[in-house]
């Protein structure tokens, strides 16, 4: 049997629960932009379903789901070079996650470190959809024949379900129907960390508000929380391996490094042996002058979400002329009477 050439195309979600942070922008949206213009087609998805494993307030749900696609039209989402949709717009996702939750096997679902950190010890008590989300994540990418998502460092364990449940799909079936997804995961900063906690994820269930720079964060609110972000006393190294054992000093050349593209080498050659009270404004300077714009656009979209609505309509109806037929083809597979 010859091995198909599926189109390269690249498929990436976040979740809309709220709280756009640097930590989506650098570990996830920024790596979005660059890819419309390399030699991939493009697809960026508000993953609504997802949301809704744990509960989410109808008129909160809408609002972040716009917000969302409002972050990711100012950071340089183009509706012209990507499909930009919300997922409930696309139903071709959840119909081939119920397929994929047939293919997947309930080991697998166990092992996803996520569930356990998002079900805490009451894990009985968690929907259903939270256990078997991933299916529908494999689903998300494999509707699409994506062979590539950029993902975070905490993604991949999904990534390798999702390339799992392709693999066990064509052996049962006898076919070379869906590719085996590559994640994509490059940059300084694919995993920022608190501003309060450098051993601690960003993140926007944080009690604490300065622990994170927010995408809706003005000039003035993202250059202080960066003047308090959390240091050490000690002077920048001037090469990489001087920050091993310095969390919170790590972070902050990391966040500059993506936000500068450059390598955390090439910061450290620059900026090795100062101290944060000279470092601290240089990066609060860069950090305004690439986020404030962006946060200045999405209020814009905001504050008239018709323009966000049309987009995404837009956007289902292109990515539905890829989804459907593949959808088709795999219920063809399977066995279903057409």
């Amino acid at each position: 049997m010859t091995t198909p050439t599926f189109t390269p195309r690249v498929f990436s979600g976040i979740q809309p629960s709220g709280g756009l942070t640097l930590g989506n922008y650098l570990g996830a949206i920024k790596r979005f932009v660059s890819m419309q213009d390399e030699a991939f087609e493009t697809i960026y998805c508000m993953v609504d379903l997802h949301a809704i494993t744990v509960w989410q307030d109808p008129a909160d749900l809408r609002r972040n789901t716009r917000e969302l696609a409002a972050g990711f039209i100012a950071s340089g989402i183009s509706p012209e070079k990507s499909i930009l949709i919300n997922q409930s717009q696309v139903p071709e996702h959840a119909q081939l996650a119920w397929i994929f939750n047939c293919v997947a096997r309930m080991g697998w679902m166990k092992r996803m470190t996520q569930f356990k950190d998002k079900a805490g010890k009451n894990a009985e008590a968690a929907s259903l959809g939270l256990f078997g989300y991933p299916a529908l994540m494999a689903a998300d990418i494999l509707i699409y024949h994506a062979t590539h998502v950029p993902v975070g460092e905490d993604q991949k364990q999904h990534l390798e379900l999702t390339r799992d449940i392709a693999a066990k799909f064509n052996h049962d079936y006898g076919v070379d129907f869906f590719p085996l997804t590559e994640p994509v995961i490059e940059g300084a900063a694919t995993r920022v960390m608190s501003l309060r906690d450098g051993s601690k994820k960003m993140s926007k269930s944080d009690p604490s508000d300065a622990s994170r720079i927010n995408m809706t964060d003005d000039a003035d609110t993202i250059a202080k929380k960066i003047r308090k972000a959390k240091t050490d006393p000690d002077a920048l190294p001037s090469e990489a391996e001087g920050l091993a054992d310095r969390p919170e000093a790590r972070n902050l050349v990391n966040i500059y490094a993506a936000l500068n593209d450059q390598s955390v080498a090439e910061v450290l050659r620059d900026v090795g042996g100062q101290q944060f009270g000279a470092f601290k404004p240089l990066l609060a300077e860069l950090a305004v002058s690439k986020l404030s714009p962006i946060s200045s656009e999405m209020a814009r979209l905001m504050a008239d979400p018709s323009e966000i609505d049309q987009i995404l309509k837009r956007g289902a109806r292109q990515a539905r002329d890829i989804t459907a037929p593949i959808l088709e083809k795999t219920y063809e597979i399977v066995g279903m009477v057409r």
